[in-house]
């Protein structure tokens, strides 16, 4: 059996303004974007780097759905970005406003701070170590 993740459903209030978040401050790579009628859009960004899994964004139509936006992991960090050179790219999305809840820090993991993306799903930037 070969399986894989390729997507995670993140919900966001408007498609455009997260895609410009996304593929402005983040640096990820708009993949997707097909106007699927009735107001649905097949929207899929990506990180940069080798094919892994990707963020199937999808605009809030209920009232729950409206509310879980920015809470999918219900406060906790749920959302991981890996990169190969934490040093590097910290300063580059700090340039480019992307908000960290703390001070880089190195633990027996990697190298690691926690930032909060447009709605306020909290992500890790991680250079795992070993």
């Amino acid at each position: 059996m070969n399986q894989r993740l390729a997507h995670v459903t993140l919900l966001v209030r408007e498609y455009d303004e997260a895609i410009a978040f996304y593929t402005t401050v983040l640096g990820f790579t708009l993949a997707s974007d097909l106007d699927m009628g009735d107001g649905k859009r097949w929207v899929v960004v990506a990180p940069p780097g080798p094919a892994g899994c990707s963020l199937l964004l999808a605009e809030a139509k209920t009232d729950e759905e409206k509310q879980a936006v920015g809470r999918q992991g219900a406060g906790r960090v749920w959302l991981f970005l890996h990169t190969d050179d934490f040093w590097r790219d910290h300063p580059v999305l700090q340039a480019r406003g992307l908000h960290f809840l703390e001070t880089p820090r190195s633990e027996v993991y990697g190298h690691v701070a926690v930032f909060e993306d447009l709605y306020g799903n909290k992500w890790d930037l991680l250079e795992p170590l070993g």
